[in-house]
Order: C-alpha cells, then sequence, then structure tokens
C-alpha cells in the first residue's frame, strides 16, 4: 500500500478533453480501490468532496509542505519545479499523463 498525493488539476490537464474534478476522483478512488492504496487529491482553491483545496495558497506549495512529511510516498504530477521540491523522500514519482494511463489498469 502507498500513500498518494496526486496534483489533481496537472493530472486533470494531462489529456484532452481534460477530466472533470469527479471523474478525476471517481477514476483515482476506483484504482486505489483496486490497489490497496490511500489518495490525496490536491486542487487549488476549493475541492470536491473527497479531496483537499488549498484556499489561499496553491496546491504546489501544500504539496512541496506536505509530501516531505510522508517518506516513501508516491507523487503524481508532470510539474518538474513541484517534483523536484517535494519528491526528495519519495517511493515513486509519476506524471500525470502516466497517471491516467495507470488508471485504467
Amino acid at each position: 500500500m502507498a500513500l498518494v498525493f496526486i496534483d489533481g488539476r496537472n493530472v486533470q490537464r494531462s489529456q484532452w478533453p481534460n477530466l472533470s474534478d469527479e471523474e478525476l476522483l471517481e477514476r483515482a478512488n476506483a484504482w486505489a480501490g483496486r490497489h490497496g492504496h490511500e489518495l490525496v487529491v490536491v486542487f487549488d482553491g476549493p475541492a470536491p468532496a473527497g479531496a483537499v483545496g488549498t484556499k489561499d495558497e496553491s496546491a504546489d506549495d501544500w504539496l512541496i509542505r506536505e509530501v516531505p512529511k510522508h517518506p516513501g510516498a508516491w507523487l503524481v504530477s508532470s510539474d518538474r519545479a513541484l517534483r523536484d521540491q517535494a519528491g526528495q523522500n519519495t517511493a515513486r514519482i509519476i506524471g500525470g499523463g502516466s497517471f491516467l494511463g495507470e488508471l485504467e489498469k
């Protein structure tokens, strides 16, 4: 089992047409259930039920602060700066587009 932090907007924008908030959460939660992972899906500003909204800070800033508190977690984002700053102690870093492909498995 892994704790998986997801940069919600980044993943949504990894395909065209973009996924809705609800579709991303539904597909990601189904994937997590199949594989026994725990998810933290983070959105800039307000978030749908079941996700983390960052209010007055960016999702990147939230992830940079929170992900390092969980060594061995996974980080899902294609943002290279975020990956460099938040991903130092992660067990796995997955790009947004690659993660969308994983959701079907």
